[in-house]
């Protein structure tokens, strides 16, 4: 057996004391961490944050030789248990690694858990020990069976990958509960203002639930007993990780819900939409799962090209449940697709690489973004959602079913397993009556344009486009500061500040002789001339740029607005009704 000992006592060091026991070591025993984490696709290098590593075997020095960046190799005499430690700097507030102050705890098993190499199929026991006074543990991890001098916070995995996909979370939290189709599901939130209004999350969030158990299951059960929602509430900040049975989540303690207020705020709708989308992945990635995921290797990369359908497909669905659980309407969902749409189009990288490839490059593009990112590369989450939403609205305008049909197809037919693209194009032409290979070449393999605006036509649905902003009409992303002024974060291909030769990083002084505080009073410093000279700081040197009138008038921003046609026939409309109803 494996075991750990956790020790969260050092608290203003942000540093957590690792034991970790093996019975019956090999004579020759590797330990390694893990790089990455499932779920997040990024060598993370976790082992930077080790530090004081020592190992005694029946009280004698055992040395660690160190291999690589996360390997080491133990030479054990005889049977007795190998008994290594380690420190562990935590102070990550994401929901990847791991975190510890004097008011919470954090921490995912691939940052403190070395791996016993040759033992990971065996019981891995983790304890818990030295908390705060008041502090309190949530974790799905299964409790260790009850004995006699049982250390409190003790809990047993079948083996390691079960041990690091319960993550820990540690100290005074709210904590909140209710059932979903008769299983138990807790919230607990930390860093909350006083006036978060708990019971209101609690509600919404089991009405998602409900909603996604339907999707998969009709009036059947989910493939976990209990389910944990762990959400760390920051002043900034937005994110999830999945998990088998539990989910972390990073958001604005501003997006929370108020007991001051009913509204549904778009923060709050944000937050709505990352527990939709967490809790999705339950089903779709943790269970249903590429292939070359079936099993992990924690030392490096592990490649897919179907992050589109497992994150992408599950971006569409995220807010396609905040809609089917009564939470907003259909205008409100309307808005959140046109800002999927706008996004999509303002990134010149679509026309450069395929969603297909965007999923194999994740570890070295999208979680590695840089100011040329939206030149070169595109988002399998958001062109991925979109495949989906064409992909549904082309079932059912051709009166075949729906995608829906399509996801719980593949749930059935393998068992919630492991699946490959041909597994998707057989569940596609099993709903369909058809070979959407085609579709599936140009829209994930290819880089043409996605058909969305005919195919939401089919059902009532309108694409309107949007007035430019001036950076759009620039061809810019700038961030504005009252105190660092204009800079300039992006400049996209083609656009007319490259042709001006604006780069990144560059802070906006002043438009034909006028000083900028905000970049749209440009618009009203631009003389009548053929250009506008502005000035630029970069490098501590101050650059004249000359920008052609033409430049400042109206353009396509790519940016749309949707709505429903009032002159749509009885068919759109009733095709509308059926794709958006709450069900």
């Amino acid at each position: 057996m494996i075991r750990y000992r956790v020790d969260a006592s050092d608290v203003r060091s942000h540093t957590f004391a690792v034991e970790l026991t093996v019975d019956a070591p090999a004579a020759e025993q590797r330990l390694s961490l893990p790089a990455w984490i499932p779920g997040s696709y990024l060598v993370r290098e976790f082992a930077r944050h080790l530090s004081a590593l020592t190992a005694d075997q029946g009280g004698r020095a055992v040395p660690l030789q160190q291999l690589d960046k996360a390997t080491w190799l133990a030479r054990c005499d005889g049977t007795a248990p190998l008994v290594v430690r380690c420190r562990v700097y935590a102070f990550d507030t994401s929901v990847r690694a791991a975190f510890l102050d004097a008011d919470r705890g954090f921490f995912n098993g691939t940052g403190l858990c070395l791996r016993a190499l040759g033992r990971e199929r065996e019981p891995h026991g983790l304890t818990l020990i030295g908390l705060p006074p008041g502090w309190d543990v949530a974790t799905t991890l299964p409790p260790a069976p009850a004995a006699p001098g049982a250390m409190p916070h003790a809990f047993l995995a079948a083996d390691y990958d079960e041990l690091v996909d319960h993550p820990v979370e540690l100290g005074r939290f709210w904590r909140g509960a209710f059932t979903a189709a008769g299983v138990p599901h807790e919230f607990v939130v930390a860093g909350a203002w006083p006036d978060f209004d708990g019971d209101r999350l609690l509600a919404d969030t089991k009405r998602i639930c409900e909603s996604e158990i339907a999707f998969w299951h009709g009036t059947g059960t989910p493939p976990f007993a209990r389910y944990l929602f762990m959400l760390n509430a920051l002043e900034d900040g937005h994110g999830g990780l999945e998990h088998r049975a539990s989910t972390a989540l990073v958001s604005p303690r501003r997006d929370l819900p108020s007991r001051q207020g009913k509204d549904t705020s778009d923060g709050y709708v944000n937050v709505l939409g990352l527990i939709a989308h967490e809790y999705f992945h339950a089903w779709n990635v943790k269970r249903l799962k590429p292939c070359e995921f079936a099993a992990l290797d924690y030392g490096r990369e592990n490649y897919t090209r179907l992050l589109w359908f497992f994150e992408g497909f599950t971006s569409y669905y995220d807010d396609v449940f905040v809609l089917r659980s009564g939470l907003i309407d259909s205008g409100r969902y309307l808005k959140l697709l046109a800002k999927a749409m706008s996004t999509l189009r303002a990134s010149p990288g679509r026309a450069l690489q395929s969603v297909a490839a965007s999923s194999f490059d994740a570890w070295v593009k999208y979680y590695r973004s840089d100011e040329n990112t939206p030149n070169a590369t595109v988002s399998y989450y958001v062109k991925g959602s979109l495949v989906a939403l064409a992909l549904d609205l082309t079932l059912r305008s051709e009166g075949k079913g729906s995608l829906d049909d399509v996801m719980r197809r593949l749930w059935a037919q393998h068992d919630g397993g492991p699946i490959d693209e041909a597994d998707i194009a057989a569940a596609l032409e099993a709903i369909g009556g058809r070979s959407y290979a085609s579709e599936l070449a140009a829209w994930v393999h290819g880089t043409a344009e996605l058909p969305i605006e005919p195919l939401l036509a089919k059902v009532g649905v309108v694409v309107e486009a949007v007035p430019a902003t001036l950076a759009q009409r620039l061809g810019l992303r700038v961030a504005e500061s009252a105190l660092t002024g204009v800079k300039v974060t992006h400049v996209l291909r083609g656009g007319a500040g490259e042709a001006a030769g604006f780069a990144a990083g560059d802070e906006l002084l002043a438009a034909g002789g006028w000083r900028l505080r905000r970049l749209d009073d440009a618009l009203r410093c631009a003389g009548a001339g053929a250009s506008t000279e502005w000035l630029v700081g970069r490098d501590q040197r101050v650059v004249t740029l000359a920008v052609a009138a033409a430049s400042l008038g109206g353009a396509d921003s790519g940016a749309v607005q949707l709505k429903v046609a009032e002159a749509a026939d009885a068919e759109a409309r009733r095709r509308f009704e059926a794709w958006t109803a709450a069900r």
